[in-house]
């Protein structure tokens, strides 16, 4: 099954907000929707829902018109909007109902998601009475017991710690390997990048970059290496390279603990090595650089 969203737009009195919003995700895998606050992904996501029509644009699942009454999504949305003073079991297995999910199903559906959880022993509790974690993982529980095709996750790791964060990472992975459509929204990176094979990274309602993370991050490394010395600080490396090897490299960044160097295209790792070494400069990194989707982000919304 493959989800595509095509050059959405969305106006609120005449402020356009989405500028023509595009990306895609198939079955089996998990896309990042990323984006800072204010960007568009909330008004994409209740799009997808079918709360907000856009205003043009279309949505296609396996090439056809979406229609999402036609399909079972679980929501797991941002703000939490479950019934504090109701109780977990109760309340569970009445929003599946009026998601079409039998009374019988809805009960043991409930039951196997409270236990996968851990929470089975607040079945009987009101939800006002739980740990935000528990809370959260409730949440989760609802979005799920509907047994969903299409699963949108915004901020799901919000007020959990390490422990409850390992039982909702080993949920996402299930989802994805028992072939969910997966939407993963979160300020979060180390999340996005341990989920997701795909990322749109949303700016001021446009898509400033979408595609495999992997090769983006390839991209994003190419021709650039992290360099550290055990005998400079980082200011004196950074000064021999700007003043040395200017004709090699630009520094392109200095992190907490390397400097990140761009070769110029004439330039071969083996060549700038040499140069480097008749320094004397003791060379505590030398490798190609890996950046971080953080970086990434950082670099692509800054830019815009």
């Amino acid at each position: 099954m493959k989800l595509e969203v095509k050059g959405l737009k969305k106006s609120f009195s005449g402020n356009e907000v989405l500028h023509g919003i595009s990306f895609s995700v198939e079955s089996g895998k998990a896309l990042g929707l990323l984006g800072r606050n204010g960007a568009g992904k909330t008004t994409t996501i209740r799009i997808l829902m079918d709360v907000f029509k856009a205003d043009c644009g279309e949505i296609l699942i396996d090439g056809k018109k979406f229609e999402p009454r036609n399909y079972q999504i679980g929501y797991l949305p941002e703000e939490r909007g479950l019934y504090p003073k109701k109780k977990v079991t109760e309340q569970i297995v009445y929003l599946a109902q009026l998601r079409g999910v039998s009374a019988k199903d809805a009960k043991e559906n409930t039951k196997v998601w409270l236990k996968k959880l851990g929470i089975e022993e607040y079945a009987n509790r009101t939800l006002d009475s739980l740990s935000k974690g528990n809370q959260q993982k409730v949440q989760l529980a609802q979005t799920l017991v509907c047994n969903p095709e299409i699963v949108i996750l915004d901020e799901p790791f919000s007020g959990l710690d390490p422990v409850n964060a390992q039982i909702l990472k080993d949920t996402v992975r299930e989802l994805i390997s028992q072939n969910k459509l997966v939407i993963f929204s979160s300020h979060q990176m180390s999340y996005v990048e341990e989920f997701c094979e795909e990322i749109a990274i949303v700016n001021k309602g446009e898509v400033v970059l979408s595609g495999n993370l992997k090769e983006i991050k390839k991209e994003f490394g190419n021709n650039r290496l992290i360099l550290s010395a055990n005998n400079l600080t980082l200011s004196g490396l950074e000064s021999i390279c700007k003043d040395k090897f200017k004709d090699l490299v630009i520094v392109n960044e200095v992190k907490k603990n390397y400097l990140i160097l761009e070769l110029f295209d004439s330039v071969n790792k083996n060549q700038l090595l040499e140069n480097i070494l008749k320094e004397n400069v003791e060379i505590e990194t030398f490798s190609i650089y890996d950046p971080d989707l953080t970086d990434i982000f950082v670099k692509k919304v800054g830019e815009e």
